[in-house]
């Protein structure tokens, strides 16, 4: 597989692994924990290097999953985690990014990830009682450590970054993007081509709209997040057809999957963008990895995401209360 650059120097396969959906957020969770273990080092033997966990995934299992399913393959994996929010009882019930909060999360994290490194330390929201001056300080005290290897951040604005970016690079930001999650392409895109920061999308397929696999008539289940995002109502999964139908047109000429072509077209956008897409599925994961070697012409790039802007998205991509922890 391809291999990108994330930032200064942190290489990894063109397609990561998000490892969120195998704790949390879409229906019940899979019981079979080797399934799980299974799929991540079958991940691993198809040349998927990237793999992406956070403390607040269970809370806490995703990252004992992750480090029990890879800490065979340690050298041959990077593996990113997540901190910035105050857990308590098992419940997320706010941000917290004090600088003992972030150290207090890193050796949690090394020990449930089975490691003696973190490679990628994202601020998963950004906090605003905590200077992100302070936040970047306390990263570089434990990248010196040997602890963590690079800074990241998740969902954070363009001014954000700078600041963050001045006392410690900043290799990667991850945020949602997508041919339906186009929000960042504005201002954020641009600031991070000119400081040098690798983009890594969640979501890359819409939480599974743009692989066909959702319709108006999809019940989801209890537990599954989608039903609580206005995107994902049924009014607005019927709006939203039309940009389904054009993925699913171009898929059909190249004999691949909308899948296939939502990952092709962000492949394509720049070389520093790595997706992770999320699957509990080997074949899944075939299907996912198959997009790098998916070549869109021109005409297909500029026609989607020409369309995209055109059609638009009803619904927004996340509740009131979620959005407000975005953009900061």
């Amino acid at each position: 597989m391809e291999i990108r650059a994330l930032g200064r120097g942190l290489r990894v396969s063109a397609l990561g692994l998000g490892c969120m959906g195998m704790s949390q957020s879409y229906g019940p969770n899979p019981g079979d924990r080797d399934e799980m273990i299974a799929v991540l080092r079958g991940a691993v033997e198809r040349g998927i290097t990237f793999f992406d966990t956070a403390e607040s995934y269970g809370p806490y299992v995703n990252e004992e999953l992750v480090g029990e399913a890879l800490s065979p393959l340690r050298d041959q994996v990077v593996i990113a985690t997540k901190f910035g929010w105050d857990i308590r009882d098992g419940a997320v019930v706010g941000l917290d990014s004090r600088p003992e909060q972030i150290r207090r999360v890193a050796d949690a994290s090394l020990q449930r990830l089975r490691t003696d490194r973190i490679d990628l330390f994202y601020q998963h929201r950004v906090d605003p009682s905590v200077p992100i001056e302070d936040v970047a300080g306390t990263v570089s005290e434990l990248i010196a450590e040997g602890k963590v290897a690079h800074f990241g951040l998740s969902e954070a604005g363009a001014a954000t970054i700078r600041r963050a970016h001045a006392v410690q690079p900043v290799t990667a930001l991850q945020s949602e993007y997508s041919l339906w999650t186009r929000d960042i392409e504005a201002e954020i895109l641009p600031t991070l081509d000119e400081l040098g920061v690798g983009l890594v999308p969640f979501s890359p397929l819409g939480k599974g709209f743009l692989t066909g696999t959702v319709s108006t008539s999809t019940e989801f289940t209890a537990g599954d997040i989608r039903a609580t995002i206005p995107r994902f109502t049924e009014e607005n999964r019927a709006a939203n057809q039309a940009l389904l139908d054009l993925v699913t047109q171009i898929a059909q000429a190249h004999e691949a999957t909308p899948a296939q072509v939502a990952l092709a077209w962000l492949l394509a956008q720049r070389p520093s963008v790595v997706p992770i897409p999320g699957t509990r599925r080997l074949h899944r994961l075939d299907e996912n990895i198959g997009a790098t070697r998916l070549e869109l012409s021109t005409h297909d790039l500029v026609a989607l995401g020409e369309a995209a802007t055109r059609l638009g998205v009803a619904g927004a991509r996340y509740n009131e209360a979620m959005q407000k922890l975005t953009g900061l």
